[in-house]
């Protein structure tokens, strides 16, 4: 218990170093101090929400050693926490009733759930089972992909019952539903068509099908509320808009990676299949697979999957 303890301790200091240098890499693809939590100037600003601006401006700035602008005035003294954290809140609701989704957080939404999720897996079965197995659900880097195709398909929805006011207990049902018809259609999927498994409920008690139990739903419905309420408007604030250059590229370059990593796990698990069977490589690419992409790669790579 001390062992895990310790573990635990040593994973969230790395983690606080990994978000801080996050952190500054995100504020040098929005130049500086020209941040995305005040690039710019709302024409329908209220007052309340200006004086929020100016809060969080100076709160940020102070934080990150970041060029503050004054005029030739004295800078004012530090705001309150309270005043810091209600600012926060107020520019948040403003940015949420404003925003209109696009592909630029799609692709970070994937992009931080999937690894969010890959390390919040990890841990708890750490805790809970002693197991350290890999867990990936990608070829290349941290990705668990359900985890962020789950947090796209929760935005869409959340995000319109946001607008709609939605109560708290209908946003539990419909995470219900979400998340086991997403448990469903991608277990049922990488059966089918990879004759792979990483998850199966047949043994546990509640089990509806192979990749859908009836814990897992409340499961479901907890982390969609949480998602909902508190995960997903900080994650769309943090992300803002694309307003510079270097957020087009950096997010470009990103796209083209997942996507390209994604290829390149069907392609190797349809290999893995061929293999199977008998099949020799056809072509220069389904050779380097071979080579690169061994048997043995796959089994090391992904520990905690059945390949059937």
């Amino acid at each position: 218990m001390f062992l895990k303890l310790v573990v635990l301790l040593v994973a969230l200091l790395v983690l606080a170093i990994v978000m801080r240098l996050l952190t500054d890499f995100w504020i040098w693809l929005s130049k500086g101090e020209k941040s995305k939590r005040y690039v710019e100037e709302a024409e329908d600003d209220t007052p309340e929400v200006a004086r929020a601006r100016e809060i969080d401006q100076d709160f940020w700035c102070r934080r990150h050693r970041l060029k503050l602008k004054w005029e030739g005035k004295e800078p004012p003294p530090k705001h309150k926490f309270t005043d810091v954290l209600k600012a926060h809140f107020v520019l948040r609701e403003h940015f949420m009733d404003h925003l209109k989704l696009g592909w630029y957080q799609f692709v970070m939404l994937f992009f931080i759930a999937s690894i969010l999720g890959l390390v919040i897996e990890e841990v708890w079965m750490y805790v809970t089972e002693g197991l350290t197995e890999s867990r990936v659900g990608l070829v290349w880097g941290p990705f668990s992909p359900l985890y962020g195709s789950g947090a796209i398909i929760l935005t869409l929805i959340f995000f319109y019952m946001r607008k709609k006011h939605a109560k708290w207990w209908l946003i539990f049902l419909v995470s219900m539903v979400v998340g086991g018809l997403l448990e469903q259609i991608v277990g049922w999927s990488m059966y089918t068509f990879m004759g792979a498994s990483s998850w199966d409920y047949s043994e546990v008690p509640g089990a509806i099908t192979r990749w859908v139990a009836v814990p897992f739903l409340f499961f479901w419905g907890i982390l969609g509320l949480v998602w909902a309420k508190i995960l997903m408007p900080e994650m769309l604030f943090a992300i803002g808009k694309k307003t510079t250059k270097r957020q087009v590229v950096f997010i470009t370059l990103l796209s083209i990676y997942l996507i390209a990593d994604i290829f390149m796990t069907l392609a190797c698990f349809e290999r893995l299949s061929e293999r199977e069977r008998g099949i020799p490589p056809e072509g220069v690419f389904e050779e380097w697979i071979d080579t690169h992409y061994s048997d043995e790669f796959i089994k090391n790579r992904f520990q905690n999957m059945k390949i059937e």
